[in-house]
């Protein structure tokens, strides 16, 4: 209909300079032509600005729809309807169960008087905490050793905003999963980042990055927010899962081909940074049904609980192929000047409130100490072992 409507007033421009040049008995004829045309142009308008009330709304339905198929699967990812289905592949260091009783992890910090979550909670209610002295260090300690860790990897170190617009959060999370976690600044196209992975994948929205430039490999240090809704059981209460909490976060941009080589160094780095503290690990491949929506492959690295006898995440490596970069409109111009998308990665380096749980109960000794593993100690002012303040 708009072709049609250009295709009149371009023949009504032509016959506007025809009945200039008109004989006067032709000038009647031509007139009625354009009459006619303008008739038509304006039962098209009419009809036109109709239709394209609809065009509007169902484009962006259409859109909504779009944004909530899932990508395609990687072939070796195992097929299950939920994390029950999830494949241990490999163990890294022995899960010790030692004989004496281990506290829960928040008498462990009190006995070191290092956590407040009463005073927090009259501050900022549940899912909140205050840490405090040697734990509160220790808890900065483990920040920046996986900053300089990841540092030392080749990897560069950004502190990014911790507000992102919603097109952003649009662009690089599942919809699924944006109204269970971020937090909306009210008045403002603003959102509290849920991890840093979303401002660091951001900071690419719209651009052309040329290929010499890539990878992309970056670590971020940022707080991150998080709604968690729904109950989570027992043992999630304490530090476990909470509305606010720091990460150090690994980021990769990276050619489509590469993408694979990439996911399996990141997932080896977290491994490897955990056993340089002593804690048992194991890496948990993620079935189909275990999947954000945005995820090609992904698989979990959780450590040893010596007081639960059993595993918990503490880490996520993804490959999402390039299912971020179409919806940012990220590009990559090859050398042969073509343009392509590429893939992007993150895996956490360390959130230091589920490994302090990790960290207290696997370095916990018989008399209530804890050592304090020979990569930590220069941050913690070449401290060897916490000694605790007062039994619990």
């Amino acid at each position: 209909m708009r072709a049609k409507r250009n295709q009149l007033s371009k023949a009504n421009g032509a016959l506007f300079g025809k009945l200039k040049k008109a004989a006067e008995e032709e000038k009647k004829e031509i007139q009625a032509q354009i009459d006619a045309n303008m008739a038509a142009v304006k039962e098209n308008d009419d009809r036109l600005a109709a239709l394209q009330e609809n065009e509007n709304k169902y484009a962006a339905e259409i859109y909504a729809r779009m944004l909530q198929i899932p990508n395609i699967i990687d072939p070796s990812v195992p097929i299950g309807p939920d994390d029950r289905a999830n494949v241990e592949l490999a163990r890294f260091g022995e899960p010790i169960v030692p004989d004496f009783e281990i506290p829960y992890h928040t008498q462990i910090m009190e006995s070191f008087e290092g956590v407040d979550m009463d005073a927090a909670g009259r501050v900022a209610g549940n899912g909140f905490y205050y840490l405090l002295g040697d734990v509160a260090r220790l808890h900065e300690a483990v920040l920046a050793y996986a900053r300089d860790f990841m540092i030392g990897k080749g990897f560069t170190f950004c502190v990014p905003p911790f507000m992102i617009h919603g097109k952003v959060v649009e662009g690089v999370m599942s919809q699924t999963d944006m109204d269970a976690m971020m937090y909306k600044i009210e008045g403002e196209d603003l959102y509290l980042i849920g991890t840093s992975e979303h401002s660091m994948i951001g900071k690419f929205i719209d651009q052309i990055i040329p290929e010499e430039k890539l990878p992309q490999t970056l670590t971020s240090y940022s707080p991150c927010f998080r709604k968690e809704k729904g109950a989570h059981g027992l043992e999630e209460r304490g530090v476990y899962r909470i509305h606010q909490f720091e990460k150090q976060e690994m980021i990769v941009v990276c050619r489509p081909e590469e993408s694979m080589d990439w996911y399996e160094k990141m997932w080896r780095w977290s491994v490897e940074l955990f056993q340089s503290m002593g804690i048992p690990v194991r890496q948990l491949e993620c079935c189909s049904g275990d999947l954000a929506d945005l995820k090609v492959k992904s698989c979990d690295i959780e450590a040893w609980s010596p007081r639960q006898k059993k595993y918990f995440e503490v880490c996520s490596c993804s490959n999402l192929g390039d299912a971020q970069a179409r919806r940012l409109k990220m590009r990559v111009k090859g050398t042969d000047g073509k343009m392509y998308l590429p893939h992007t990665l993150n895996n956490t380096v360390v959130a230091p409130p589920r490994m302090l749980i990790a960290f207290l109960e696997n370095r916990l000794t018989a008399d209530g100490s804890v050592t304090i593993p020979e990569v930590l100690q220069p941050y913690m002012g070449g401290k060897t072992i916490l000694i605790p303040k007062k039994s619990v």
